[in-house]
């Protein structure tokens, strides 16, 4: 069938609607009714023939009807939908959590390199025991730095915090080789002190004793003794000092030895 015929046979399908039950009732009583008594027309006697065929012919429209609605309302059966399965996700690899480094141990601590000391040097000592601060009073004895391996001087500082009424200052330089006196000075006025230098027990005494009547003053004050003495470095080991004094607080005295120039 072209086209045309099957649009117009879907369409008459679509308005038909044939109601069969009907159709057969009507048959069934057409044919079950009593036979005409009269005299018909020839056309007429063969009605039931005429009815069986025109009843036939609708049973084949009907019955086209049908088929083609069933062709055209009847959805086709639907293609069975291959599902191609869906794509695994791709699994997420945990992020391996890494194994916590080692904790390094801790350094053991280096124990501290010895501080290199420079060695001091040795300090002489006098044959007494050494009490350089008592009282008002402080004091320190030093060879001075200019003495040579022919001639040394012997300082005393001496400090006190208060006024001195009475005041004996003695410097002994031990006699180990050619000590003679060359000089001796000190920062106090000169007219203040009667002063004494002699040999006595082995040693070369300088001795300062202030005058009746004069004040030392507060502060620092230096006495120093000069000698010559045999060539070559001299020992001071044996030498010392001793310095008695008065004041309002009482007496004090200090003594000690003398040591290399600082």
């Amino acid at each position: 069938m072209n086209e045309d015929i099957t649009r117009r046979l879907r369409e008459a399908a679509e308005t038909h609607y044939p109601d069969r039950a009907r159709m057969l009732a009507r048959v069934e009583r057409g044919m079950a009714g009593p036979p005409a008594r009269h005299r018909t027309r020839s056309g007429l006697r063969s009605w039931p023939k005429a009815a069986i065929a025109a009843l036939a012919a609708c049973g084949i429209l009907a019955t086209g009807g049908l088929a083609v609605a069933g062709i055209i309302r009847t959805p086709p059966a639907p293609e069975t939908a291959t599902t191609a399965p869906a794509a695994p996700s791709p699994t997420t690899t945990p992020t391996s959590t890494p194994l916590p480094s080692p904790t390094a141990a801790a350094p053991t601590a280096a124990a501290p390199a010895p501080a290199t000391t420079t060695p001091a040097v040795p300090r002489p000592t006098p044959s007494a025991s050494v009490r350089a601060q008592n009282g008002p009073l402080s004091s320190e004895g030093s060879i001075d730095s200019h003495s040579t391996v022919y001639w040394a001087q012997s300082n005393l500082t001496l400090k006190t915090t208060q006024p001195l009424t009475s005041l004996t200052v003695e410097l002994r330089i031990a006699q180990n080789g050619d000590v003679r006196d060359t000089g001796n000075w000190r920062t106090l006025p000169s007219d203040d002190f009667t002063l004494t230098v002699q040999e006595s027990g082995g040693a070369l005494v300088y001795r300062w004793v202030l005058k009746p009547g004069r004040t030392v003053p507060t502060g620092q004050h230096e006495f120093a003794g000069q000698y010559n003495h045999a060539t070559g470095t001299r020992s001071a080991a044996n030498d010392g000092y001793r310095v008695d004094a008065q004041s309002a607080g009482g007496s004090a005295s200090v003594w000690g030895g003398f040591g290399p120039s600082r």
